[in-house]
């Protein structure tokens, strides 16, 4: 077995990313790189990701829920309504990330989203999934980025979007199940 596997106290072989946080290993086994559908899930999706720029992902995958709460639940007709005093109010939110770039970019996001067609946003997004993706043997193959995801990120920057570079719209692709990042050895196996 690589060190890039791990066995969780379940006997269960993970991504050794997944270390002992049991919220982690949630997170891996149940969403990591399921494939995720929708115009709202994608939004929150894309915003969260934005979110983690620079930081770890499980910081902003405790604050998950407040995210959730403070941003209606990352519906952008909501968002795109937030205004001088709803960014004032999420800027004194200590449950969140308290960036002001990146909760305008949220919101101005959400209004770029309302733009488009119901289910325009998820098929604009999964039409930059590579036909095939080979897994990766170790962590060491898991790239940054991707001709992929550097064309999702030049598109969506076009349309305006913000928080959208290439290294982030692959965490998004991973995240998202548009590519296979678990390791080889690891228990879980994407359709």
């Amino acid at each position: 077995m690589s060190i890039d596997v791990r066995f969780g106290a379940d006997g269960r072989a993970r991504c050794a990313w997944v270390g002992d946080d049991l919220e982690y290993a949630r997170y891996h086994d149940e969403e990591w790189g399921v494939p995720l559908h929708g115009d709202r899930a994608l939004f929150e999706k894309m915003s969260l990701e934005g979110f983690q720029a620079g930081l770890s992902w499980i910081t902003i995958l405790r604050k998950r829920p407040r995210f959730r709460e403070v941003f209606a639940g990352f519906e952008p007709a909501a968002v795109a309504a937030f205004g001088e005093d709803d960014i004032a109010r999420l800027m004194t939110d200590a449950g969140i990330i308290r960036n002001r770039a990146k909760i305008e970019a949220t919101i101005s996001n959400a209004r770029l989203v309302l733009d488009l067609e119901p289910g325009e946003l998820d098929s604009f997004m999964w039409s930059f999934a590579p036909a095939s993706h080979r897994r990766p043997a170790t962590f060491a193959e898991v790239p940054a980025t991707t001709p992929a995801s550097d064309a999702l990120s030049k598109a969506l920057r076009k349309r305006g979007f913000r928080f959208v570079g290439p290294t982030t719209m692959y965490a998004l692709m991973q995240s998202a199940g548009m590519v296979d990042d678990h390791v080889d050895g690891c228990w879980r196996v994407m359709p």
